[in-house]
């Protein structure tokens, strides 16, 4: 199974250990990570996944990225706009994409402790969808 990553790089030292840890659990799971695609952040990931899974040589993607807690609603609506369009695409192109989205509304002591576990289940979820 061939995956894409689409990672926001808005944070990017935290996003480059979830790709690491995604990349491990590709390999666990006897997967690959065949493409990164680095965004500005995570409201640009829908547009870049939309531009990647009519390929033929992807089979899943994941999304990675952080959407902090800020002092408007920003992230909240970001949050949910970004998640009905991941949602959106999954049904339009018949493609599962893993959400290691961390957020929104995330403090910055609840992003360390959750960078591996998003990254990791995101791999699962789309490995577990061909099984």
């Amino acid at each position: 199974m061939k995956i894409a990553a689409v990672c926001g790089s808005f944070h990017k030292d935290k996003i480059t250990r979830m790709l690491e840890f995604a990349k491990d659990e590709a390999e666990t799971l006897n997967c690959e990570i065949s493409e990164i695609i680095w965004v500005p952040g995570s409201m640009e990931v829908p547009l870049a996944l939309e531009r990647i899974l009519p390929r033929d040589d992807i089979d899943a993607a994941i999304a990675l990225g952080i959407i902090e807690r800020g002092q408007t609603q920003h992230g909240l609506v970001m949050g949910q706009s970004v998640t009905k369009a991941i949602i959106d695409l999954q049904i339009k192109h018949n493609k599962p994409i893993g959400l290691g989205i961390i957020g929104p509304g995330a403090e910055p002591e609840h992003i360390e402790p959750r960078l591996e576990s998003h990254a990791r289940a995101s791999v699962s979820a789309v490995t577990k969808m061909f099984e």
